[in-house]
């Protein structure tokens, strides 16, 4: 929502602006077609060179996360906080050889099947099992353990980000790219030197709409789209630090309602649960 909002805005003012200013915008739309194909054209093609099919498709997919917005809300968090207690819980009261079927099998597990939304992220699902796993061949220094956990979600992280970065450098190209275009109307314009000024004028006018347009696309859309892709990934990516802290407050030997305390706290704060309301939801989860 806020994406269009945004995009309405800079559209109404700039033009709003250059009209209110006595500017006439059929010079601009009669050459924005042929700019458009020339610098849109070239940056994309320019984007494929520079990038995998890899990241070519997960930028396309980036674009839509920021139209959709983050992927976890509130009602996530309180849902990681309370399966994180039942296997804690789990954990505590019947040692690991208990959670065998649940860290091996998650997509069959009773507890992690209370939490769908959870299970959707492999990662996530991935760097639960794969902790308690380690717990199970005696990894107890919780030391080392939060340098695993570290590690695993700084790289997962950097992946993320590939995409805010490629396109990044796109919003970074597409300024020149306008001059390309803006010179060869200039080379164009050159051509018909012997027309009349008015002639001239609207040719010349025409060619400064590429400068105009790579300017504007990419300050005004592509760099603000990736701006706003490496703020969801930034936020989405809180999840995994809370997990990491409670895993670590197992292994450091904590009760489950400690462990859970440490990583509510480090949920970030407009969707952070109550102290209370987490209590209360754990008194009505199944008994172990």
């Amino acid at each position: 929502m806020m994406l269009f909002i945004g995009l309405a805005m800079v559209f109404g003012l700039v033009f709003g602006g250059f009209m209110l200013s006595g500017g006439n915008l059929d010079i601009v739309m009669a050459a924005l077609p042929y700019e458009g194909m020339m610098i849109g054209g070239a940056s994309l093609g320019a984007f494929v060179v520079a990038n995998s099919f890899g990241v070519v498709k997960s930028s396309a997919k980036g674009v839509m996360r920021v139209i959709k917005g983050p992927q976890w809300k509130s009602s996530d968090y309180n849902d990681l906080l309370n399966l994180m207690f039942e296997l804690a819980r789990l954990y505590r009261t019947k040692g690991i050889v208990a959670m065998d079927d649940h860290i091996e099998d998650p997509a069959n597990s009773a507890i992690f099947q209370r939490y769908p939304r959870l299970m959707k992220d492999h990662f996530l699902t991935d760097l639960i099992s794969d902790s308690f796993r380690m717990m199970s061949m005696q990894f107890d220094d919780h030391f080392q353990m939060e340098d695993v956990l570290n590690r695993k979600i700084k790289k997962h992280h950097h992946e993320k980000l590939v995409s805010a970065h490629a396109i990044q450098q796109m919003a970074d190209g597409l300024p020149a790219i306008g001059i390309v275009a803006a010179v060869l109307g200039v080379i164009k314009t050159m051509s018909s030197i012997d027309k009349p000024p008015e002639i001239l004028g609207k040719m010349i006018g025409g060619a400064l709409v590429g400068t105009f347009l790579g300017v504007f696309l990419a300050y005004c859309m592509v760099q603000p789209v990736a701006g706003r892709l490496k703020q969801i990934e930034e936020e989405d990516g809180a999840i995994y630090t809370v997990i990491r802290d409670i895993i670590v407050a197992m292994v450091a030997g904590h009760p489950p309602s400690v462990c859970i305390e440490l990583g509510r706290g480090n949920i970030p704060t407009p969707k952070q649960p109550g102290f209370s309301s987490v209590e209360a939801a754990q008194r009505e989860l199944p008994a172990a």
